[in-house]
């Protein structure tokens, strides 16, 4: 085996070129492509009752306008529930152009096609749509109170309903010594990436294919999609996705109605069409996540410790239900934490609102279920007077209770059952690193020259690695080269080094020989995509298995041709060699040579490989069977069930007496994600999740009025921290490795933002002195929290 290069800090591989602005984004792409364009509802419930084209048809450079009823039948019907689930009795999608009636602002009605996007937008413009405007559902309590209805064939706008439970929560709370109750709330967000959406599509008459270029989480899926409902074989059509400029879970769904309708009018125009979003598009079309409205119960003992603990949350899933319930299924099973729960009951209803549909971003609902349980164990401790820190050490799954098994039913529908961790471990590593015993006298000092400090933190479990499965291919071609390729796509995790740099351990090879493809169906057809923490360990786990096959296969090859033992062989920087014996060795370019026999005729080199070639037995085929020519091989990992990473989150934050703003201070993580493939990798992804922590903590969140209308839909007035909001983040990683996969890795992608609300808000709570039971938090809502807390202890 060459240098070890698994676990180490390699640089990014994908850097340079993007820095130098080589990237190809799909915007790239199709310079002279038509171009797409949609009119889309300024209303958030409308019936619509005509549509006019005749203003847009004398636009120069117009070449068609679609509306619902010029679409296939196949095109015309609801697009795909991904998901389903028992408990989601009343799914609902949308259709690829609007029906009959309008569900949200931002609902696409028109879609208009020109030979560029500025005739295509102008054209929009002047399509004339007659709507009924209808009672809009804007928030939980009012879908809650179901005086009005989204759909009206779905009963009190409840789209689903679940319950998990174990032991008898309410029983162990009414016996405990201890009960709280209590209401928290966690406002709608979006993940708003740099780039936003894009679909380009080529069609090609004279084989009836379809290549299509588009920013996704999830190519496989598009292709699948777009192959079915446009009536076409698998294999004519392709899928890449090219360089992605972030995803965060808005790019997982598939297929958008842009993915259907825009390869469709490249097929019926017989021309290349593009279409690339806008940002208010974004804002307004592309999906949401986060808002939820909580209910906790919990009992205790004098100690602290919990002997049940009821939730009961609403989730808001706006419009559709594309994804199904996975982020109110995940909140629910992931709220437990680290902590062992005798009794636990949760139960949750998934609402319908007239706003834009909810799927998955970063931490999907982890970080509501972290909200719930961090702000308990919170309230516990203020309740018995007792450091935040002792009553999770006393609530803590101990590591020789690994692999431990919740009772409850995770996102994959298999058992969720922590396979590893170390939790008292994590936690003093925390406290060290923050200095949590000393930061009494910190406040101190600060309240001595009239400022404000608090501390808190937040712990976290992660499931990740979900499966059904991932694939990984690995060819070393005869000039050394080692392709590498697998089916999901890349939005900056750093696929390229880390994958590279296992092929390059497993193998044995240098890892500047490696090339790594993502995403794109040419290479590998079958996938299913890039979320949930789950690339290293799906992927990750897909390609080591195939460079072990493609290794076991090299050291057999040349030990025959060597004539030596195959136990006898190693490779070390591209050669195969016998151990204690470097003269013996082929170079792993000729051995692949000699794994294709069919070459042997044209290559020089070839021809000198033979040397080392056993004569050949007239009696047996040149290539034995079972076996294939090529060095190369593909496999398939498929986990028995989801693979848990944790961490914990300590944060020190300075809030101003006058204005009520917050600034952080300090912030400190403690992350285990089993075995650290890179860990400068890993550290990246910890600091772009703990951004986007504080982001939903203090500045994010989706304004919607009464009328249903998003208020802040541009980036003048939604709100994120710059540099200078985010502090340097400290970090420390313990490593206990996952026993269900071969390289006893866990999920990294997301660790960084899930618990960054819980701990913002402890931190805000313990400089202020009162209860934090709602994020995000602005300065403004800071002051009137304030302004509510004086007039109480007034009265």
């Amino acid at each position: 085996m060459t240098t070890q290069l698994f676990g180490q800090p390699v640089e990014r591989r994908e850097d340079p070129r993007l820095l130098r602005g080589e990237g190809r984004y799909v915007d790239d792409l199709g310079r002279s492509a038509a171009a797409a364009a949609f009119v889309r509802s300024p209303h958030a419930h409308a019936r619509v009752l005509d549509v006019d084209v005749t203003g847009a048809l004398n636009v120069d450079g117009l070449l068609a306008v679609y509306t619902f009823e010029d679409l296939p039948e196949r095109v015309a019907q609801p697009l795909p529930l991904l998901i389903p689930h028992p408990a989601l009795t009343h799914p609902r999608t949308q259709y690829a152009l609007a029906r009959d009636e309008i569900n949200h602002v931002g609902e696409a009605v028109v879609m208009v096609v020109a030979t560029d996007r500025y005739r295509a937008e102008d054209a929009a413009e002047r399509v004339a749509v007659t709507y009924e405007p209808l009672a809009p559902v804007v928030g939980l309590e009012q879908s809650e109170a179901a005086r009005t209805l989204v759909h009206a064939d779905v009963p009190g706008n409840r789209g689903a309903h679940m319950v998990q439970q174990v032991g008898d929560a309410p029983a162990a709370i009414a016996a405990a010594p201890h009960r709280l109750d209590f209401r928290l709330d966690i406002e709608r967000s979006a993940s708003t990436p740099l780039e936003g959406r894009g679909v380009y599509a080529r069609w090609d008459a004279q084989d009836d294919s379809l290549r299509v270029y588009s920013s996704t989480q999830t190519p496989t899926g598009v292709r699948a999609a777009i192959a079915a409902i446009l009536e076409l074989a698998d294999a004519k059509v392709e899928v890449i996705a090219p360089d992605v400029g972030g995803g965060f879970g808005v790019k997982i769904m598939h297929p958008w109605p842009e993915e259907i309708l825009v390869p469709w009018a490249a097929r019926t125009l017989g021309r290349e069409v593009k279409w690339t979003e806008d940002r208010r598009e974004h804002f307004v079309a592309a999906n949401h996540e986060r808002a939820q409205e909580q209910h906790v119960s919990v009992g205790f003992d004098d100690e602290g410790r919990i002997l049940g603990l009821d939730v009961t949350f609403l989730h808001d899933h706006g419009a559709y239900t594309p994804y199904g319930i996975i982020v109110p299924i995940i909140t629910s099973t992931q709220l437990p934490g680290p902590y062992r729960l005798p009794a636990y009951r949760v139960e949750f209803s998934s609402l319908y609102t007239n706003t834009v549909a909810v799927t998955p971003y970063r931490g999907a609902g982890r970080p509501q279920g972290v909200f719930a349980m961090e702000r308990t164990v919170d309230r516990i401790a203020a309740h018995l007077g007792l450091d935040r820190t002792e009553v999770r050490a006393r609530n803590f799954v101990l590591p020789d209770e690994m692999p431990y098994d919740l009772g409850l039913i995770f996102q994959d529908g298999r058992p969720a059952i922590y396979d590893s961790g170390d939790f008292p471990e994590s936690l003093r590593m925390l406290k060290e690193l923050i200095d949590w015993d000393g930061f009494t006298a910190v406040r101190a000092a600060a309240a001595a020259e009239g400022r404000r400090l608090g501390i808190g933190l937040g712990c976290y479990v992660e499931g990740t690695g979900v499966g059904p499965y991932e694939g990984g291919h690995v060819h070393v071609e005869t000039n050394g080269r080692v392709m590498v390729s697998t089916g999901l796509s890349t939005q900056g995790q750093g696929h390229e080094t880390v994958f590279a740099q296992i092929v390059a351990t497993e193998l044995g090879v240098p890892m500047a020989d490696v090339h790594v493809t993502t995403g794109d169906t040419r290479r590998f057809g079958y996938a299913v995509g890039t979320f949930a923490s789950r690339a290293a360990v799906m992927s990750g786990n897909a390609i080591a298995l195939a460079a072990r096959s493609v290794r076991a296969k090299a050291v057999k090859v040349a030990a025959d041709a060597l004539e030596a033992n195959p136990d006898d062989m190693e490779i070390v920087d591209g050669v195969v060699r016998v151990k204690g014996s470097p003269a013996d060795a082929i170079p792993l370019r000729q051995v692949a040579v000699l794994s294709n026999p069919l070459r042997y005729s044209f290559s020089e080199e070839a021809k000198a490989a033979t040397q080392f070639a056993a004569p050949a037995d007239p009696d047996e085929p040149p290539i034995p069977r079972g076996e294939a020519p090529g060095l190369e091989s593909r496999d398939y990992y498929s986990p028995i069930r989801s693979t848990f990473a944790n961490g914990m989150h300590a944060v020190i934050v300075e809030v101003d007496p006058d204005t009520a703003e917050v600034k952080v201070l300090r912030y400190a993580v403690v992350h285990d994600c089993g075995n650290l493939i890179n860990p400068r990798i890993v550290e990246g992804q910890i600091h772009g999740g703990v951004a986007q922590g504080v982001a939903g903590a203090l500045y994010e969140r989706m304004a919607y009025d009464e009328h249903g209308q998003l208020l802040n839909a541009s980036f003048m007035d939604f709100l994120m921290p710059y540099a200078t909001e985010v502090p340097r983040i400290e970090t420390a990683h313990l490593q206990t490795p996952s026993p269900l996969n071969p390289l006893g890795i866990k999920g990294a992608g997301e660790a960084g933002v899930i618990p960054g609300a819980a701990a913002i808000a402890a931190a805000i709570e313990d400089a202020e002195g009162y209860p934090i039971m709602r994020m995000p938090l602005s300065p403004d809502d800071l002051f009137r929290l304030r302004r509510e807390h004086a007039e109480e202890a007034a009265s």
